[in-house]
């Protein structure tokens, strides 16, 4: 996982995010409550801000970060095994999780690549936690296209 996470605020505009993300390489950002507590209650993608920019017609430092981030966020316990967050992956059908410790703050975030990465790592042992089948298996799930009605906004 990665330990460093860039993340963002709901109160944050759009541009202010883009602008994270360009500078951090990454294509998704966590969002923290607003409280201080560094609990996740969103997750941002680059898809998000361009959605919501074209849908809108607004300029990106005229949205906030609250208003299009997906709040339905999956994540996954610092204490968790490799294939714990395989299945929380393929069964959301998300490439990226954040890592929360025991509070539910964010520690990390966990790409499809790192497990990748590690899954490759982990290959001369005897049994790996993950293997390369199951990899294949979470990525073919994660970019499985949603119906019409999975796509509408939740209420």
């Amino acid at each position: 996982m990665t330990r460093s996470v860039h993340f963002c605020h709901t109160w944050d505009k759009l541009s202010d995010a883009a602008q994270l993300m360009w500078d951090a390489d990454c294509g998704c950002v966590p969002v923290i409550a607003d409280d201080g507590s560094h609990q996740v209650v969103g997750m941002l993608t680059d898809r998000d801000i361009c959605m919501a920019m074209h849908l809108r017609g607004e300029k990106p430092d005229e949205i906030s970060v609250g208003e299009v981030m997906s709040p339905q966020v999956r994540a996954v316990n610092s204490s968790a095994t490799l294939a714990e967050a395989q299945t929380i992956m393929s069964e959301a059908q998300v490439r990226r999780l954040p890592v929360v410790d025991k509070e539910a703050k964010l520690v990390g975030i966990l790409a499809l690549a790192d497990l990748a990465r590690e899954a490759q790592r982990m290959r001369i042992n005897e049994h790996p936690p993950i293997t390369d089948d199951e990899i294949g298996d979470t990525l073919c799930a994660i970019s499985e296209s949603r119906t019409p009605s999975e796509l509408a906004p939740t209420a």
